[in-house]
């Protein structure tokens, strides 16, 4: 049974219980009904209290074994400590769901959690599906189902829409529920999730994509317990075409990983959430006003933008200048009008810049007709995705107003599904009038360019991961991980590598001199000597690396300095030998790497490389597994990219080989899955184009036994 099948009785209730029911104005026993009773809901509403006969008119039940009807909804509004006792009072299958506005739960410490564990396993005994608890309720905008108890409806209601919230933090979801109110943004759904014992916010997520009145789901999320719920929801809204705005707190790092691993040491919490959310195609708010700005014109306008180029009009060439390099900043493009459009602008205004930004000057605001006939001469070329306009204080003008109406009207006409921004000081009044005629108002130009780029790069139905399973994925990697714990050494890793279809350096391991020197004149060339042991992760700080040797006599010596000074550095290391490889020069030197996560599973990590790479943090992070067009996303995220294109005479690297190369360790580390703690390779050398890859060095570190 899919979610909206499991949760329609919960959100869509058809009869109500509130246990705790209180005639107390302001109580949380109280809010729920009298909102219920002033919103019009047109389902059974049964108050339980042993204590009153009538509330809010109703009857009052002394429990709800008196009520005899099956009940899709309880609310629970009674302490912490007689949640339980009040529900055993029910008879198994009388109630369906159940949202538990009290706390004092799991967020209080151990005698919460054990009450919390103790709710959680009678509502999975009985079957009962479980909001919070310590949870604000929910609404459902459309039902006139007002199952909260936050005060904010009663100084105002929400508009039906088709924006769905769901919020971890309840104080986070009554300040939302204002701001929509006051931005007369309209919602499908208002949900407060607590502590979720039960429902979480992905099912909630889940439950919107299948919610035939939401098309743009806004989710303000502090944690994730189960990170593949959360992965599958997201993909669930992305396939179907309704784009998710995400505000995720805690963007410091969560602390450092093991020690021995360059990726786990760069890897926080933040940087997962925001492979996440590139991955999966939500799309990451950095601020509230960002949040609300792109979810209210993503509800605006939910098709994706015919492409990233954008129109520019300003009354004053400053401050369109200001917006290009704005846009410019955000990836958005602004080619110039056709010849023609740009001739008949000039005939129109001889002094303006019929370039991109378009210049109007102050002509515009005396010629009423060149803000309209020159909008409509942009967007007919159909080279843009968007439209941006900037009148400065302009728009309060009431010779202008009416005329600012109607470029609104026409254009949002012509242009449903087009973006237009209008950047004025408005009175509030006026700025509600241009958003119901189609477009959105900002005082801030700049702040408009960011809230496009935000919907104009977004694209619905991105495909996030491979789809075939983690045994299809073994099979193809041909995974054979010895068993046991810690660091692999270097010869083994290497070979695992290779094995995963990863291009590595050749090399042989020597455990004599006289086998170093045969393997050494194999190679023909200068080679690289390094000691091999599982008990050594960073090799060259204690002597047990010598680059650049050739003939027998040096490669001798390396051998017998190499074994010297890792004895008396770590005498009672494993020593399994001395690994020779040949010595590599140009190409580019990058880094890949996995990290486990212990929410999202195995992290793949892509920078560039060397010794500056844990300086420099120019990094970029997917959750494996993913394909080679997420990894060629993955590099281009990176400053590291121009040098890989090649800048001033150098030649491109072979930017499609380490794509595969991201994409078939992704799988690896798939494959591997909890049985690893991190994947380093440091360097992999990026080689002229067509020449592929080579991965130089490389560390496998096998999960504790912890």
């Amino acid at each position: 049974m899919n979610t909206c099948q499991t949760l329609n009785s919960l959100f869509s209730p058809k009869s109500i219980a509130i246990l705790g029911a209180s005639n107390a104005t302001g109580k949380s026993g109280a809010v729920p009904i009298a909102l219920l009773l002033d919103a019009g809901y047109t389902g059974k509403i049964y108050p339980v209290n042993p204590r009153q006969d009538r509330v809010y008119g109703l009857p009052c039940h002394a429990s709800l074994n008196d009520i005899s009807d099956t009940i899709d909804l309880v609310i629970i509004a009674v302490p912490a400590v007689h949640v339980l006792a009040a529900l055993e009072q029910s008879r198994p299958g009388q109630i369906r769901n159940a949202v538990t506005f009290t706390s004092g739960f799991a967020e209080v410490g151990d005698a919460g959690s054990q009450l919390q564990q103790q709710l959680h396993a009678f509502a999975r005994e009985r079957r009962i599906r479980l909001l919070g608890p310590n949870c604000l309720g929910f609404i459902n905008v459309r039902d006139h189902t007002y199952a909260t108890f936050s005060p904010a409806p009663l100084n105002g209601r929400l508009p039906a829409g088709d924006v769905g919230m769901v919020t971890q933090s309840g104080a986070f979801g009554a300040y939302a529920y204002c701001l929509a109110r006051e931005r007369n943004l309209g919602l499908s759904f208002w949900i407060s999730t607590g502590n979720e014992s039960d429902i979480d916010v992905a099912d909630c997520i889940q439950w919107l994509t299948e919610d035939p009145h939401t098309r743009v789901i806004m989710a303000y999320i502090e944690g994730c317990k189960d990170g593949d719920k959360l992965k599958r929801a997201l993909s669930a809204a992305n396939s179907a075409g309704k784009p998710v705005v995400v505000t995720k707190i805690g963007r410091t790092a969560s602390g450092a990983q093991a020690a021995a691993s360059h990726t786990a040491a760069l890897a926080g919490d933040d940087a997962v959430y925001d492979a996440l959310f590139k991955q999966y195609g939500a799309i990451r708010a950095y601020t509230i006003d960002e949040f609300f700005n792109v979810g209210q014109a993503l509800s605006k306008w939910p098709h994706h933008a015919a492409s990233q180029n954008l129109a520019i009009i300003s009354i004053s060439g400053g401050v369109g200048a200001l917006m290009a390099d704005e846009a410019d900043d955000h990836h958005l493009s602004l080619p110039a009008p056709p010849d023609d459009v740009q001739a008949r602008l000039l005939a129109r205004i001889p002094f303006a810049s019929a370039n991109n930004p378009v210049d109007v000057t102050g002509q515009a605001l005396t010629d009423l007709s060149i803000l309209l006939d020159t909008s409509r001469d942009l967007l007919a070329t159909g080279k843009y995705g968007a439209l941006a306009i900037f009148l400065a204080a302009a728009g309060s003008s009431e010779a202008l107003w009416p005329h600012l109406q109607e470029l609104v009207s026409v254009l949002h006409a012509e242009y449903p599904n087009t973006p237009i921004t209008i950047s004025a000081l408005l009175p509030p009044e006026r700025i509600t009038a241009l958003q119901e005629k189609g477009s959105m108002v900002f005082a801030d130009p700049s702040t408009a360019i960011r809230t496009l780029s935000r919907i104009m790069h977004h694209r619905p139905g991105k495909r996030a991961a491979l789809s075939c399973g983690k045994e299809a994925v073994a099979q193809k990697t041909n995974v054979n991980l010895p068993g046991g714990t810690g660091a692999l050494n270097e010869a083994d890793s290497l070979t695992i590598l290779k094995n995963a279809g990863i291009a590595v350096t050749p090399f042989s391991v020597a455990t004599t001199k006289a086998a170093a020197q045969d393997i050494a004149r194999q190679f023909s060339c200068p080679v690289a000597m390094k000691i091999v042991s599982a008990d050594i992760l960073h090799k060259s700080d204690i002597g047990g690396v010598k680059l650049g040797i050739s003939g027998d006599d040096a490669v001798a010596d390396a051998y017998l300095e190499i074994l010297s000074s890792v004895q008396r550095a770590q005498p009672l290391a494993d020593v399994e030998g001395i690994l020779i490889a040949p010595m590599h020069s140009g190409g580019i030197e990058c880094i890949m790497g996995v990290y486990c996560d212990p929410v999202f599973g195995p992290v793949v990590m892509f920078g560039l490389g060397g010794i500056f790479v844990e300086v420099l943090k120019d990094v970029s992070f997917r959750l494996a597994p993913f394909d080679q067009a997420e990894a060629l996303s993955m590099i281009h995220e990176t400053q590291a990219v121009s040098l890989l294109k090649g800048e001033r005479g150098q030649g491109a690297a072979d930017i499609a080989a380490l794509a595969d190369t991201l994409a078939a360790l992704s799988q690896l580390a798939y494959a591997l899955g909890d049985r690893i703690e991190s994947i380093d390779i440091n360097p992999i050398i990026a080689l002229p184009q067509g020449q592929g890859v080579r991965a130089l060095d490389g560390v496998i570190i096998r999960k504790s036994a912890s």
